[in-house]
């Protein structure tokens, strides 16, 4: 019997947080995307063919064949999620289920949202931001969210070798997304050791390691 394999597209950008989730969840359950670069410092996501897929003109949008485009990371997660339960991404219990998913909006709903380019764009125009005051905006927000995922992973007794028990799940994919981000723009965080050791057993699972920012098409050279 043949196993019909789902074809995806994926309208991305290399640097973009949401766009990374998308690329390691699929590639923890063994998913394939064919990848459509939308260049955000070009304005691409603001043509008239993009908005008719995403009207919010934010990144990513997925795509399967025959079916209305998919927006916001966390919604394609969780599709991704029930599409495809394994290697499960939620744990098993209500109470576990509702604990990652609140550790992925602190970093995904409250955290990366403050720091993106349309953000930047409205703080320049309206309210004179230089490039020290954007860089103080990101440290600020940045060590924010950080620091109080931090405390929840120090203090709460489900944290394992990931955020959650001994297996990678949602929390730690939203979790790695705003660190890879944070590289990029060389933003450091100081006193945040758990996380940093979370991060650092992530990236050494092939699905977070080939969803490097840098190692993606239209990434700058190192």
């Amino acid at each position: 019997m043949t196993v019909s394999v789902p074809t995806f597209e994926l309208y991305a950008f290399w640097r973009t947080a949401a766009t990374y989730r998308v690329r390691v969840a699929l590639g923890l359950k063994g998913l394939q995307a064919r990848e459509i670069n939308i260049d955000l410092d070009a304005g691409e996501q603001r043509s008239p063919a993009y908005l008719k897929l995403n009207p919010l003109a934010g990144l990513p949008t997925l795509i399967q064949a025959g079916n209305p485009p998919m927006t916001q990371s966390l919604a394609i997660l969780e599709f991704l999620e029930e599409l495809q339960p394994t290697p499960a991404l939620l744990p098993g219990d209500l109470y576990g289920r509702a604990r990652v998913r609140s550790l992925a909006n602190m970093l995904a709903a409250d955290t990366h949202p403050l720091i993106t380019p349309r953000v930047r764009k409205y703080l320049a125009s309206a309210a004179d931001f230089d490039d020290a005051a954007w860089r103080a905006w990101q440290q600020h927000w940045f060590g924010t969210g950080l620091s109080a995922v931090e405390s929840r992973l120090v203090s709460e007794a489900a944290t394992g070798r990931f955020c959650h028990g001994d297996q990678p799940g949602m929390a730690d994919i939203c979790l790695a997304s705003v660190m890879a981000v944070m590289r990029v723009f060389n933003i450091e965080v100081p006193d945040i050791p758990m996380i940093e050791r979370i991060v650092q057993r992530c990236q050494q699972l092939p699905a977070f390691a080939a969803a490097a920012p840098l190692l993606q098409h239209g990434a700058p050279a190192a």
